[in-house]
């Protein structure tokens, strides 16, 4: 019998001999494989951390002691081994398992993670909570995740604890999804090359001068050494930093060899470990990535800048040919946006490609020192709206509310490829902050149609009008790619739309017009209802006093889960047939109020 089907929980597990974990490892990591070579998922991370998850749920008392993932990508083993094998299945799919640890899963996720650098301010912060009991919190976190400003001052606060039941676990791969960049990465580096050739050349670490205990480094793929560590840091009173070294991808040839693209990758076969091909559509990613290299061999003003997602936002053939021009920041979201501000003031160009739930994090910095200055910086904002398999804490929803109320921001909400195209032209000239918002989705082309052609600003357009049957009655204004939806509706029941393009500014003279063409307006976006594109429009038509019907559709209020795209916007109401439904039952009830 394998050792795994013995494993239900933590429990189970620590009723092992020390000689059976190095035989149950082999089983996690086997299953871990097998799971996400049918799901697909995050791979070379979570195999990077197989050793170091069974020595933590061996040593430590879980879930009585606390343990504290750092984004999540490395949570598979940890889910497999605390009763949710049978759940891998079902990862990342509507009503399935989550991709990232989350409190309503399991008592054993202890705080939900998503985003890289939370760890170790929540595991101060309960560590502080459960000073007197008889309980520990232990936060392991990426180096990649280290370099997040709000890491380090939860370090600078740990520091200056003298007692704190507190483990940190720095889990040192070289790795974020991309490698690991900066001077921290740097200071890491020397520390495991001393480590590697034995010198034994006393050095004070960062971790020592912030006043933390340092353990390290310490292999973390050798069973023994890590219960050794971590036995011991079941002793310790101060709060301390235990840097384990890993590799991420561990175990799997392929993932070893290439771990950015066996990161997340789609279902493969686990004994070739070739990665299914998608089909030849372009991705709106895509579509910028293309966009910023074309642009910068005419214009050498422009700059590309990541917060360590190169790969996602498709910036990898831009960072080859123009490396000069190519800045990535690491996860440092708020640096990202106030270094492009710096490079602005200086007469640059720069891009800023990120995605929109974590334009969040450089929200303050959006305000203050871009936007309070009208400086020239563009943000491609990708993954907006519904954020697939990546669930909740990737949502999307929020971006247009919260920049439409920030003076001096332009955005614009492209419906295809094309207008995609064109968007990012228009916020390249534009002279001050411009954000151009787009899904993680297909644009339904093959091909990337290359122009300098800008639209005008704040104008939409009119895609379709309706008959002389009294579809004159409804008309639909579209943002984004759910345009096409809303051809699809209006077709049936014959009603004007209008690709609005831009949420600001308005296009109010056409707003307008519309309003007063039409008895009912139908907004439909994908973002938040509440603050949304559809607010701004009943918004200005309120400000003139019109009584116009108005239905919002868009996401709920509510953090949309993960799952499969398309099946996501059905849910939500926003597929052919929810719209369509809403729509008639909206003009229904019209009616009714009409007669009454």
């Amino acid at each position: 019998m394998n050792l795994i089907d013995m494993i239900d929980f933590p429990n189970n597990l620590r009723d092992l001999k020390e000689s059976e974990l190095e035989r149950l490892v082999d089983e996690v990591r086997e299953f871990v494989i097998d799971s996400v070579s049918s799901t697909g998922g995050h791979l070379a991370s979570s195999l990077g951390v197989v050793e170091l998850t069974v020595a933590l749920h061996y040593v430590f008392d879980t879930p009585n002691d606390r343990l504290v993932w750092d984004v999540g990508h490395q949570s598979y083993p940890h889910k497999i081994l605390t009763g949710r094998k049978s759940g891998m299945q079902s990862v990342r799919k509507v009503g399935g398992m989550a991709g990232f640890p989350t409190r309503d899963e399991s008592p054993y996720d202890t705080f939900g993670v998503g985003h890289a650098g939370t760890s170790l301010s929540a595991a101060v912060g309960m560590a502080l909570g459960l000073r007197g009991r008889d309980t520990r919190v232990v936060a392991v976190i990426g180096d990649g995740a280290l370099s997040a400003g709000m890491a380090f001052e939860a370090l600078n606060h740990a520091g200056s604890c003298e007692t704190l039941p507190l483990t940190i676990v720095l889990n040192d791969n070289r790795m974020s999804i991309s490698p690991a960049v900066g001077g921290l990465n740097d200071h890491l580096e020397s520390l495991v090359r001393r480590w590697r050739h034995e010198t034994k050349v006393p050095v004070s670490t960062l971790f020592e001068t912030l006043g933390l205990d340092y353990v390290g480094p310490v292999d973390g793929h050798d069973i023994p050494t890590l219960l050794a560590a971590l036995g011991d840091a079941r002793t310790r009173t101060r709060p301390h930093v235990i840097h384990v070294v890993t590799k991420k991808g561990n175990g799997y040839r392929p993932a070893e060899l290439d771990p950015v693209a066996y990161h997340g990758p789609s279902p493969f076969r686990p004994e070739t470990g070739l990665v299914r091909q998608r089909g030849g559509k372009l991705t709106y990613s895509q579509v910028f990535g293309q966009w910023l290299c074309d642009s910068a061999a005419t214009d050498e003003r422009i700059f590309g800048i990541t917060p360590a997602m190169s790969e996602g936002s498709c910036l990898t053939e831009f960072e080859r040919r123009y490396p000069d021009r190519y800045i990535d920041v690491g996860i440092a979201e708020q640096h990202a946006v106030t270094l492009a501000a710096g490079l602005a003031v200086e007469g640059m160009r720069p891009v800023v490609a990120i995605y929109s739930t974590f334009l969040q994090r450089g929200y303050d910095q959006l305000i203050h020192d871009v936007a309070l200055q009208n400086l020239p910086v563009l943000f491609a904002l990708d993954r907006a709206g519904i954020a697939g398999g990546d669930g909740a804490t990737h949502l999307g929803a929020f971006d247009i509310a919260a920049l439409r109320c920030v003076p001096n921001m332009v955005i614009m909400t492209p419906s295809d490829e094309k207008e995609c195209y064109r968007m990012l032209n228009t916020g390249l000239a534009w002279p001050g902050p411009c954000a151009v918002r787009y899904p993680r989705a297909t644009t339904g082309s093959e091909v990337i149609e290359r122009t300098t052609e800008t639209l005008p600003l704040g104008r939409g357009l009119v895609c379709r009008v309706s008959g002389k049957q009294g579809g004159e009655r409804v008309a639909f204004l579209a943002f984004g790619p759910l345009l096409a939806v809303a051809m699809e509706v209006a077709k049936e029941i014959d009603a004007t739309v209008v690709d609005m393009r831009f949420v600001k500014p308005l296009d109010e003279d056409l707003l307008m017009t519309v309003a007063n063409e039409h008895e009912v307006i139908v907004t439909i976006e994908e973002g938040t209802v509440i603050g949304g594109a559809g607010a701004a429009c009943a918004e200005r038509i309120a400000a003139e006093g019109w009584a116009v019907r108005m239905l919002r559709l868009g996401l709920p209020d509510e953090f949309v889960q993960h799952g499969e795209r398309s099946e996501l916007l059905r849910l939500s109401g926003l597929g052919v047939a929810g719209v369509r439904q809403a729509v008639l039952a909206f003009t229904e009830e019209v009616d009714v109020l009409d007669e009454v």
